[in-house]
């Protein structure tokens, strides 16, 4: 999966953009089926914003933003909240359905 970091009047330093690619990868790990990842990192007056476009194989996008205290900690939460909707994703598309088996073993 490839991840593109940039900022929003902010300067990505190359430890921001590392612990960003970091927590992010770790999604891979629940579905394979990941295109890329962009994240865009901003200051806004009184809080720090992280927020995700990721692109799945199966022509969906999901996207996610998150607040926090300073940038690592709305990282953190970012990846969290993409670690959810990436499973839930993934639990969706899967066929929990047992009609295969249950048509071999009504046909027999």
């Amino acid at each position: 999966m490839q991840i593109t970091v940039s900022g929003h009047q902010v300067i990505v330093t190359p430890a921001l953009r590392d612990y960003a690619e970091s927590k992010l990868g770790r999604i891979v790990r629940h579905f394979e089926h990941l295109h890329d990842a962009a994240v865009v990192l901003s200051v806004e007056k009184l809080f720090q914003k992280a927020e995700a476009t990721v692109h799945c194989a199966v022509n969906k996008t999901i996207h996610a933003d998150a607040t926090g205290a300073d940038l690592y900690a709305a990282i953190d939460g970012l990846a969290d909240k993409l670690d959810r909707q990436v499973k839930k994703h993934k639990e969706k598309i899967q066929n929990h359905h047992r009609d295969v088996v249950r048509e071999a073993r009504y046909a027999s």
